[in-house]
């Protein structure tokens, strides 16, 4: 089929890591005083935006080599004078 799974999955982790990473900026910073002071939000926001990119690029990568492939496996059971 033509969808890579890592790119679905890329962008969801993508979305969720922009919204948590945008709530962490925008919140009251004292929400985390029993986190010690960290901003959990924002650094696992990160961490998924992070890992979301990740997936897309390889995504991409994996989709743009995958014609490649096709062409040479299509021509696999033929032989050298062009007939099955």
């Amino acid at each position: 089929m033509g969808l890579d799974i890592r790119l679905p999955i890329g962008l969801l982790f993508s979305v969720l890591g922009l919204l948590l990473a945008g709530f962490g900026v925008f919140s009251d910073k004292g929400i985390y005083q029993r986190s010690l002071g960290l901003n959990v939000n924002l650094a696992w926001g990160v961490i998924l935006l992070i890992f979301g990119i990740i997936m897309v690029v390889f995504g991409n990568r994996g989709s743009t080599i995958r014609p490649h492939e096709q062409d040479s496996a299509g021509n696999r059971g033929r032989s050298a004078g062009g007939k099955p």
